[in-house]
């Protein structure tokens, strides 16, 4: 078996997938191929067998599951997409929950609302009151809520392999040719496909015909060190309600673990999708934006003005049309369907669109409307 592709110098985050698939033999034929190993793949390929345990099903991952996006995320889950409410998009929390208990995959999923901060709300009951650019406090509060990353592709992977879905690591599709069947180039072999489920976000833009229509990028992420409780009470997230601003300059955190607290905020933009996996968040512009969040981080409250990080990590973002996340038909075939682009909004739609897929793949339900000519 050729040697799996290293993980880019994204550094570490403070979760861990700990769940690795047995090696397995390429496939000659299936009926269908899900390209891409994280949150959508892994729901879409575990529901394909849930719901028809008769039809093959094999996840193409590049590099291993929950090594890109899905892996590096900071595990907000919330409740509409980058660009709110679609069409026929329907409630993304219930559909989120209901996904992961039908599968079985826990991932500490709390919703107990998200905060909605600005600088322009003068709210006096706000517990938030931190020096940012204004002074920030909170506007208003939506669903939402965070679950576990690493548990969630841990879980959803778990769960396709023990629906006899085949998981391959180290197996990057380098070309799709849309025949009927479909042809996918892997390790220098042919494998053909009836349809394919296209679920690389952010990376292989060419497999999905994204190139020039969704702009990738690298977002920013810190967690801190623990944190006494009369910190967070002064910092007014004694609540554990995760927020972000809906004004500039942005800025999001949830607390992990209730002592700690992830934030985030900047992106590192990048010519060509490949750029991604030569970044470093130890040099170049990643460095210095993290260094820039360190020091902003310091200065939102005097509880924070000594705080030390365990973690710094990157994670890679696809930015498409208005927002919207792409999810069609391959413009060069009706058996492929092309998911994702959920602008950093992934960890609950992902698994929620995911799973409407497979529908979508069975012929038991359509695609939406909102990307439709």
């Amino acid at each position: 078996m050729p040697s799996i592709p290293t993980i880019p110098k994204w550094g570490e985050t403070p979760w861990i997938i700990d769940f690795r698939p047995e090696s397995a033999l390429l496939p000659q034929s299936l009926d269908f191929a899900v390209i891409g190993g994280g949150f959508t793949g892994l729901s879409a390929a575990a529901n394909l067998r849930r719901l028809n345990p008769n039809k093959s099903v094999a996840v193409f991952e590049a590099a291993t599951i929950g090594a890109r996006s899905s892996g590096h995320t900071g595990g907000l889950t919330l409740a509409e997409t980058a660009a709110g409410d679609l069409p026929g998009l329907d409630d993304v929390l219930s559909g989120f929950s209901k996904a992961i208990e039908v599968l079985g995959a826990t991932c500490d999923l709390s919703l107990p609302g998200v905060w909605e901060l600005d600088r322009s709300s003068k709210t006096e009951n706000s517990p938030i009151h931190w020096a940012d650019s204004g002074d920030l406090r909170i506007a208003r509060e939506v669903p939402g809520g965070t679950a576990d990353p690493g548990k969630l592709v841990s879980g959803l992977a778990r769960a396709a392999v023990e629906r006899g879905a085949l998981v391959l690591e180290g197996a990057a599709v380098d070309q799709i040719d849309f025949g009927d069947p479909l042809t996918l180039h892997v390790r220098g072999t042919q494998v053909q496909a009836q349809r394919a489920l296209i679920a690389t976000n952010a990376e292989s833009l060419e497999l999905s015909d994204l190139t020039g229509k969704a702009e990738p990028k690298l977002t920013l992420a810190l967690a801190t060190e623990p944190l006494s409780d009369a910190q967070m009470a002064a910092l007014g997230l004694a609540s554990g309600k995760p927020f972000y601003t809906i004004d500039l300059p942005y800025l999001w955190g949830r607390l992990l673990h209730r002592n700690r607290i992830i934030l985030g905020s900047g992106l590192v933009s990048v010519n060509d999708w490949r750029d991604l996996t030569s970044l470093d968040v130890c040099s170049g512009e990643a460095s210095k934006l993290l260094t820039r969040l360190e020091k902003r981080v310091a200065g939102l409250h005097p509880a924070l003005a000594d705080v030390k990080f365990s973690h710094r990590w990157g994670g890679p973002i696809l930015i498409a049309e208005e927002w919207r996340p792409v999810f069609a038909n391959h413009p060069q075939s009706t058996r492929a369907i092309v998911l994702g682009a959920y602008s950093g909004h992934g960890v609950a739609l992902s698994v929620y669109l995911g799973a409407w897929a497979a529908e979508a793949l069975l012929g038991k339900r359509d695609l939406p409307a909102w990307n439709r000519a």
